[in-house]
């Protein structure tokens, strides 16, 4: 089973579990049985029934590791996946119960780093870079290129190369091994209980731990969950008091990881609803036992994809959002104890999901909220998605940081109000909850570059400044040099900050009116008319409510429309003297008579340009007035050179033959007469995407030129095609 793989393109490749419902490890019986069994009479059934003769197989084990690892893991737990045997499937009579191998034994278990899975049987497909690494270590032998896994967009904040200083989210490793400590005093809760009630007596900010007794009478709170012990240090109050009672909390537990200096973008409680139960007096004796009991499941779960402990785990969860007191706060505990685990669903969490990510929160548990199999399901949905280079966040720290900053311009989603004496009264009074101010995340020139920008840093810088003193940037270039990815990055830069909430896109279009972008009546559900702000005069708006922060709209393609059509009389005020109210002017739709506008001086545009797009006309002789024009060229040389080859392992020499061939076709296009240098093609073309898997280079340029550029050279000598068709030749000659 060492030699390379023959056919593996697109076959499927079995990763699957050896031991089920606390059943003995079967490892040793199946390889002297030839066979794999799955050990569930309902579960799998259809992935078993899918497995085909001649598939690879491997039986594998899961488990978590701290230590004696092959890299720094920084403090964090490193997810492992061991694989114990190999082979390949040699019969499958479709059962769903049964198939036969003929396996390979292994002396010692390869310890695969960085895995993700959560279910006994993984089917795994070559095609993306991170499935063909594993595929090639587990079936040929081959190492686990752990570089490019620790700085993938899901590792990367825990184990990527980076200054540690430069990690955002240090924090969790102190919230992982406070819950850590937790676990010992599940069956002693009154020592937990009579410690946290002396640091009370050390600390402020803990007044909120009296209880309502069943009698009538009121007084220390004699019993607690994990989730509320974590929330002592998680609710409305100062930095400084959390930091005090998280010091005196870590010693109580014996928690040896230093206390974080900071808490933004962590949600935390509501001073009113800072327990996960009820009074004492209206609460069922077993609530507090419940949530000890999803507390310990959740910690089983996070480290295991064994089945059985995911149902356990489940049918904690559903019993635990029955009782009073819980609600969305269930989520943000989990959140706390594995924040990259689990995903907190508070309110700006939600709204962040549905509006910016587009995904939908299933909520079928009572009082419409999550049941278990909604939770695993948004979480698992959204998880898949880390992977991918461009998704706007990668992991779920990352995720509630980008929802505190997420603004959406809708009403914030309404919590329930409060009850007397601040306890949930079990009617289903939503828990309020609030978030830690968030971070600013540093963007700068240096960052551009880090992100893959292959122009000189110097020139980056220049672009900068002409955006800051003109206020109004246009990219133009020929087809593939960047524009779009570039305008986003610069817009960052400006800013000193990653903020997407402050940056907009906008496409133009030839159908685009001033209704469209600036402002126009708009039908209304009662079939009359109203004016509604189109998304230029919300970004004046949202600009001059926040004059010490930058923001910028970024016009992708703004030849394509009419530009002086579209902005109306806003392009008059983009020039950067007249960004005053002295300056304002009616529009041309006014809400009021005294209604007048100005553009900010703290807003900024970027548009890009596609030079080489005979179908559109001259640029406005006013637009060109009040713009800065930069232009982008094609970036085949040294920096290109060593990013494609580090990130995509493509060798050096088919690199260095892809930009000759590249370059001779340039300087071809620019000395024709009927085209010239905005023709040229631009380095993207053959800058693979992030996140795809080249297995043969020279294939693969071969597909961009008949796909990409072989289309677009038709275009170019459309009344000549026979010179497209020996450029294209040219390309591929002898490839």
């Amino acid at each position: 089973m060492n030699a390379k793989l023959d056919g593996a393109g697109g076959r499927a490749c079995w990763f699957v579990g050896a031991s089920y419902g606390g059943t003995d490890d079967q490892t040793t019986r199946f390889l002297e049985e030839g066979i794999w069994e799955n050990g569930y009479q309902d579960r799998y059934l259809d992935a078993v029934r899918s497995m085909q003769p001649g598939d690879h197989i491997a039986i594998k084990s899961s488990y978590t590791r701290k230590h004696d690892l092959p890299f720094d893991s920084r403090g964090h737990t490193v997810s492992v996946m061991a694989i114990k045997a190999i082979g390949t499937v040699t019969e499958n009579p479709g059962d769903g119960r049964r198939v036969k191998v003929d396996w390979t034994g292994l002396e010692e278990p390869r310890e695969w780093y960085f895995y993700t899975h959560r279910g006994t049987v993984w089917r795994v497909v070559p095609g993306d870079w991170a499935a063909d690494d594993l595929v090639r270590f587990t079936f040929e032998s081959q190492p686990q290129n752990l570089s490019r896994f620790r700085n993938a967009p899901y590792w990367r904040e825990r184990f990527g190369d980076r200054a540690v200083d430069k990690h955002r989210f240090n924090w969790t490793r102190f919230y992982e091994a406070v819950a850590d400590g937790l676990v010992g005093f599940r069956a002693k809760r009154g020592d937990l209980v009579a410690g946290i009630h002396a640091i009370a007596e050390r600390v402020e900010g803990l007044s909120h731990l009296e209880d309502q007794y069943a009698d009538g009478s009121s007084g220390p709170l004699r019993d607690i969950c994990p989730f509320t012990t974590m929330g002592i240090f998680n609710r409305g109050i100062t930095d400084a008091n959390r930091k005090a009672i998280a010091a005196e909390l870590a010693k109580l537990l014996k928690v040896d990881e230093p206390v974080p200096e900071s808490f933004e973008g962590i949600p935390i409680l509501n001073n009113q609803r800072s327990w996960f139960f009820a009074f004492e007096k209206t609460r069922q004796p077993d609530d507090i036992d419940v949530l000890w009991q999803v507390f310990a499941e959740a910690l089983r779960f996070a480290e295991s994809d064994d089945p059985d402990v995911r149902s356990a785990f489940v049918e904690a969860y559903d019993r635990s959002t029955h009782r009073y007191g819980v609600g969305w706060n269930l989520t943000m505990g989990l959140y706390w104890i594995r924040p990259w685990n689990y995903l907190t669903l508070e309110g700006q969490s939600q709204r962040y999901i549905d509006k910016k990510l587009g995904v939908q929160i299933g909520r079928n548990g009572p009082k419409r909220r999550c049941d278990a199999h909604d939770y695993l399901t948004i979480m698992e949905t959204i998880e898949a998605r880390f992977q991918e280079d461009a998704y706007p966040v990668h992991s779920f720290p990352e995720l509630s940081l980008a929802a505190w900053l997420f603004k959406d311009g809708g009403a914030p989603i309404p919590p329930g109000v409060a009850p007397k004496n601040g306890r949930d009264d079990g009617e289903g009074i939503e828990p309020e909850t609030e978030v830690s101010p968030a971070p600013i995340v540093p963007y700068s020139v240096d960052s551009i570059v880090e992100d893959g920008c292959f122009i000189a840093r110097s020139q980056l810088e220049d672009f900068l400044e002409r955006l800051r003193t003109k206020k109004n940037l246009i990219l133009q270039g020929p087809p593939g040099t960047g524009k779009t990815w570039l305008a986003k990055r610069l817009a960052f830069a400006l800013m000193g900050q990653r903020n997407d909430s402050k940056v907009r896109a906008v496409q133009f279009h030839p159908n685009l009116s001033y209704e469209d972008f600036v402002r126009g009546w708009r039908p209304t559900g009662d079939g009359k008319l109203s004016l509604v702000d189109g998304p230029f005069l919300e970004m004046v708006k949202a600009a001059a409510k926040e004059p010490s922060i930058r923001h910028v709209i970024v016009i992708e393609e703004i030849n394509r429309g009419n530009p002086a059509q579209i902005f109306g009389e806003m392009l008059t005020l983009l020039e950067a003297d007249k960004r005053t109210p002295t300056e304002a002017l009616e529009l041309c739709y006014r809400r009021t008579e005294e209604e007048q506008v100005f553009v900010p001086d703290n807003l900024y545009v970027i548009g890009t340009m596609n030079i080489a797009d005979r179908s559109l006309a001259l640029v406005d002789l006013a637009l060109r007035r009040r713009f800065a024009f930069v232009d982008l060229e094609p970036q085949l040389g040294k920096t290109w050179h060593d990013w494609v080859h580090t990130r995509f392992g493509i060798d050096s020499e088919t690199l260095s033959e892809i930009e000759k061939r590249i370059l001779s076709l340039n300087k071809q296009i620019a000395a024709d007469t009927s085209l010239g240098r905005q023709f040229r093609i631009g380095h993207s073309y053959v800058t693979p995407p992030f996140g795809i898997s080249i297995k043969d280079a020279r294939q693969w340029f071969r597909q961009v030129v008949e796909t990409e550029i072989g289309p677009l050279l038709d275009e170019y000598w459309f009344d000549a095609l026979d010179k497209a068709q020996k450029a294209r030749q040219q390309l591929k000659g002898g490839f």
